[in-house]
């Protein structure tokens, strides 16, 4: 029939009786996102970290190499995402040594899954996996828990909302290279500007079957400009009357001391010491 579906709040409430606290959102402080398009794959990521309430990283890497033509993108704890991601990268890189084959998305995927499920969601890895092998261009999301989806286009993290708002209204089949760039990092945009846990930079990582192309700091929509209102005045603004210009060797400073000796007599004495400017 479709529609929503209320029944959990029902569940919610029968076990908030009973003395269970209510269920708490997740929130990963990040804005990840990916895209299909005709010919590859295109996912994208902010650079801010944060510790809480501080920012401890203006511009980090949250898009994390997994093979030449499989990338990762990260949200939730970094060290967990980082390490997650390093040691799928190695056990790949076994696996397509020992099969002499090129590695498959799927299988990344499945080696991700598997690993988070098995700490019931106390690695906090939410990632989405982007790649193209023989058997095409893939798109997944992989959730810390172990859950996956499959999708022409995902978003994770706190901007997540943001950003699926963006593919919502403005997302359609048969994009190119150009169209996909520029839908992601319009949403890894709206992320930025309405979620406080992400920030700072675009980065974009287009993928395809010949190559993997980086684009690190791609829009950078916080670089800080020129003030409307300025004090200070250039130099010029005002007429200049007189000007006089002194030499180093004819630079001296002038010393007056005043001696006050037992009988209250003063004596005033001035020196000239040269100066080293």
């Amino acid at each position: 029939m479709g529609g929503f579906d209320f029944s959990n709040h029902t569940r919610n409430a029968a076990l908030m009786a009973a003395g269970m606290p209510a269920p708490k959102a997740t929130s990963t402080g990040t804005t990840i996102v990916g895209c299909l398009y005709d010919g590859g794959v295109v996912i994208a990521a902010d650079t801010r970290a944060t510790s809480g309430p501080i920012v401890a990283d203006k511009n980090c890497e949250k898009l994390h190499y997994i093979s030449p033509q499989i990338w990762c993108a990260g949200a939730g704890t970094a060290a967990d995402t980082e390490f997650t991601t390093a040691i799928t990268s190695s056990n790949l890189e076994l696996h397509s040594l020992s099969t002499g084959r090129k590695p498959r998305v799927v299988t990344c995927m499945t080696m991700l899954k598997q690993h988070l499920f098995k700490y019931q969601g106390h690695i906090g890895a939410y990632l989405v996996v982007a790649g193209c092998d023989p058997t095409g261009s893939h798109l997944y999301t992989v959730h810390a828990h172990g859950s996956t989806d499959r999708l022409p286009y995902v978003t994770m993290g706190s901007g997540s909302l943001a950003a699926m708002s963006v593919f919502e209204t403005t997302w359609q089949k048969g994009l190119d290279r150009e169209g996909a760039v520029k839908l992601c990092s319009e949403a890894i945009l709206a992320g930025i500007f309405n979620d406080l846990g992400s920030g700072s930079n675009v980065d974009v990582c287009v993928i395809t079957p010949e190559k993997a192309t980086l684009m690190r700091n791609y829009i950078t929509p916080n670089v800080r400009v020129p003030k409307e209102l300025n004090y200070k005045f250039a130099k010029g603004t005002t007429g200049v009357l007189q000007e006089k210009v002194i030499k180093k060797d004819e630079l001296r400073r002038y010393i007056t001391v005043t001696e006050v000796d037992a009988k209250g007599e003063t004596t005033i004495q001035t020196d000239v010491m040269q100066v080293d400017a």
